[in-house]
């Protein structure tokens, strides 16, 4: 690339927002609406990339259960998280999307979701509803940091500009989906600032194990359905193995190793345990609608002439690729040890290896400590500069909750810009 020409475009009492996600727009709109002029740049050719293809399969928006319930979802991240939720919780969410005209609906699993199932109306709402507001966009806007006299860089085509604004909010995502956006790329120009970071690292992904040549052809790309999990924790010598439950669900075999709904739900945890163990083990439950006390009485009413795939298939009711998975992980003689197998029915321990990469995750932990963030929600490191949604240092399942925090965060962090502004006057 050709070196940049440089020009400055001029400021009066404006906020610059960076990320054209959910959290950066909700933060445009929260400040345009008090009258602020808002410029919103980002790198891409459009915005809400991101949020446009997680809507494709049907766009969850938030999750209808209680809010004491629904805090919990956010693991160690919750007490930081709570103002923010509070203030801007999931039914506050469905009733700013029934202002936009979008109406949603509870489905069966408690999720929400727009009655059309469709990211691209609501956005398009939302959009109009800024540009009205006076919020200027502009796209294809790489930010680069701050120059000596405290301006943004942006590089656009050929050409640095430097953009002065009376406060910041920085909405950047996090580092999975590249493609779209969230690369990760603003980490070393915060740790530059001495912003306190944590790494970015993959959450709601997949994990590898290597399985067989034969299993792997064989199964790769079919659903485990009717399965519980939990991840087998290690105890200390001495001390007593504290049970967690189980959870229910279904997962996909991949060619790697597996991925899924089920296994998102537990990601944080087996990545942790991998992290500072080297891997990690899910225990499995094959018929979770059947006591182990069900499972050995069937099995020791003996098999006959049949096979052992055969029985299994017609006495307990285990699918191919069940019967597949005991074969693939137990050895010849826990096959043939009806104790043993009945114990493997129930507790079937999976070890992974390592979580697939970051790239390929829904979405990721790490970024901005909370830590770094001061009471009034404003940078420490950085004066008049505030963060929003994934690139602050939080998870969360999938199921709504990814998307309500990032909404709750980017009206949180315009509200503190505004009070910044205020205070200045």
């Amino acid at each position: 690339m050709t070196q940049p020409s440089s020009f400055s475009v001029p400021a009066s009492r404006r906020a610059v927002v960076v990320g054209g996600g959910p959290a950066g727009l909700m933060a445009a709109e929260t400040l345009s609406q008090q009258g602020i002029q808002v410029d919103l740049y980002d790198a891409m050719p459009s915005v809400g990339r991101k949020f446009l293809l997680a809507g494709k399969g049907g766009m969850n928006l938030t999750h209808s259960e209680p809010m004491d319930r629904f805090m919990t979802r956010y693991g160690k991240a919750a007490d930081n998280l709570h103002a923010a939720l509070a203030a801007f919780d999931n039914q506050a969410l469905r009733d700013w999307a029934q202002g936009l005209g979008v109406a949603t609906f509870i489905g069966s699993s408690g999720r929400v979701f727009p009655t059309d199932m469709k990211a691209a109306p609501l956005l398009r709402a939302w959009l109009h509803r800024l540009r009205e507001q006076g919020v200027r966009f502009h796209m294809r806007h790489r930010w680069l940091g701050w120059d000596a006299q405290g301006h943004c860089r942006f590089v656009h085509g050929d050409a640095e500009i430097q953009v002065a604004a009376d406060v910041l909010i920085l909405a950047l995502g996090g580092g999975s989906w590249a493609r779209l956006g969230s690369d990760g790329s603003w980490m070393p120009l915060l740790a530059q600032q001495g912003v306190a970071l944590s790494p970015l690292l993959p959450s709601n992904c997949g994990f590898e194990r290597p399985w067989t040549p034969f299993f792997q052809e064989k199964f790769a790309g079919q659903p485990l359905l009717t399965v519980a999990a939990r991840v087998q924790r290690s105890e200390p010598e001495g001390e007593q193995n504290s049970e967690q439950p189980m959870r229910q669900g279904q997962f996909v075999i991949t060619a790697s190793g597996v991925e899924g709904s089920l296994i998102y739900a537990l990601s944080a945890a087996l990545r942790d345990q991998i992290l500072t163990q080297g891997s990690a083990v899910l225990e499995l439950d094959l018929l979770p609608d059947k006591s182990a006390e069900r499972v050995l009485h069937e099995l020791q009413s003996g098999r006959g002439a049949r096979s052992l795939s055969s029985f299994l298939q017609t006495r307990l009711g285990l699918d191919k690729l069940k019967i597949a998975l005991l074969y693939e992980l137990l050895s010849k003689a826990q096959l043939a040890d009806t104790n043993a197998l009945a114990q493997a029915i129930k507790q079937l321990p999976l070890p992974l290896l390592a979580t697939r990469p970051l790239d390929e995750a829904i979405s990721s932990a790490g970024g901005v400590r909370f830590s770094a963030i001061d009471e009034c929600g404003m940078l420490t490191a950085r004066a008049a500069v505030f963060c929003a949604g994934e690139m602050l240092d939080w998870e969360a399942p999938t199921g709504g909750y990814l998307l309500t925090a990032c909404f709750a965060t980017g009206k949180q962090a315009a509200l503190a810009a505004l009070d910044c502004l205020n205070s200045a006057k």
